[in-house]
């Protein structure tokens, strides 16, 4: 085991992730093209080509891209016409999934957290519903599949829309075909954290004629024709963030790859001493390296240790969300937030070293056993 009073702290910072990019030179190619064409927005050629490859890639047709992940919700909600009323969703995720809600004057209900696979426990979603319910905003959890069918089942029966904030989950299949393909609407992020990144960027993904409205609601309610038949906003993606997105997409397999094998060297040393999250097989893409801790006060120990080493893990998420004053009056949900209590995400990029990553975990093995 590693001593830490004789280990040195790692030369430069490790951070809880870095963007997973291509080289400059691929990224300028497509730069080229948009300096020639001089067209840097509307849709332009570059987006609808990032586009055509998402859906390849994912093996759908609804892929819609748009500012940002928070904007493709906001789009979601509006077209889906939930402009009022009550949301279900989760307190264990970003701000974003709530604040979504609450900017389109709807009302976030919270459902507290599955223990184990840390997404909206389903058991509980029919005890909320009420005749103010108009949607369900689910969270796949660092990727992890929500119990997709029974929200589903619930949805039908009290004839409510699905919407499932993807952020985390690019290229997770369930059922062999795409995560997003479930629900009325899915939505996702391409911030540069993110698997796959456009440095900003989402989209939305929709079918038929509820795709061609978020189309238009993403660029002021224009038809193809510019004529104004909805009201929308600006949520268009530029020219410059499609072209990073086209090249990066060719390296989305490996970075997977990569992500994994880092989990399973964190996984392998770290053993029974902390607790990971139960996925769903062959449904994951390892884009997080979340691990919950037994105590609070083992989180917070570790988190201030492995600063002095230059290692900056983050808590997410962290505080729950029905804690948070400014979003609504507190709901009790104990399993998010003994989750967000205790939970870490572990350094995890495309070019971390699994030798690093073997010293961190050890690191954290010592600090557990530490008892000075």
């Amino acid at each position: 085991m590693i001593d830490l009073k004789n280990t040195q702290p790692f030369e430069s910072p490790i951070y809880v992730t870095r963007a997973s990019v291509c080289s400059l030179d691929s990224y300028c190619q497509y730069l080229t093209n948009v300096w020639e064409s001089g067209i840097f927005t509307h849709n332009g050629p570059k987006v609808q080509l990032l586009e055509k490859k998402v859906d390849e890639y994912l093996g759908t047709d609804t892929t819609v891209a748009v500012t940002n992940g928070t904007i493709a919700m906001q789009i979601a909600l509006r077209a889906l016409d939930i402009t009022d009323g009550e949301v279900i969703t989760t307190p264990f995720s970003w701000i974003a999934t709530c604040s979504a809600i609450l900017w389109e004057k709807c009302v976030p209900v919270f459902v507290d957290a599955d223990p184990n696979t840390f997404n909206i426990d389903p058991e509980k979603i029919e005890r909320v519903i009420t005749k103010h319910t108009k949607a369900i905003l689910a969270v796949h959890v660092f990727s992890n599949p929500c119990a997709v069918e029974k929200i589903e089942e619930i949805a039908q029966k009290y004839e409510l829309k699905v919407i499932y904030d993807g952020a985390h989950a690019f290229g997770v299949k369930y059922k062999n075909k795409s995560i997003f393909e479930w629900g009325d609407i899915s939505t996702t992020s391409f911030h540069a954290t993110k698997l796959f990144n456009t440095g900003e960027g989402g989209a939305v993904f929709a079918k038929g004629e509820l795709k061609e409205r978020v189309k238009s609601m993403r660029f002021f309610g224009h038809d193809p024709h510019k004529q104004i038949i909805d009201i929308g906003c600006n949520g268009k993606m530029t020219e410059v963030h499609a072209c990073l997105g086209l090249a990066n997409l060719p390296l989305t397999d490996s970075v997977i790859e990569k992500r994994k094998a880092i989990s399973n060297t964190y996984k392998k040393i770290l053993g029974d001493s902390v607790q990971f999250q139960r996925f769903v097989p062959n449904s994951y893409n390892y884009s997080y390296m979340p691990i919950l801790l037994k105590t609070p006060e083992a989180c917070l120990r570790i988190v201030e240790t492995l600063r002095h080493f230059n290692v900056f893990p983050r808590r997410y998420f962290y505080p729950s969300l029905n804690t948070i004053s400014s979003v609504k009056q507190y709901t009790p949900c104990p399993i998010s937030e003994n989750l967000s209590s205790r939970i870490l995400c572990l350094p995890s990029y495309n070019n971390l070293s699994l030798e690093d990553v073997q010293k961190i975990a050890n690191l954290i093995l010592a600090i557990l056993h530490d008892k000075g």
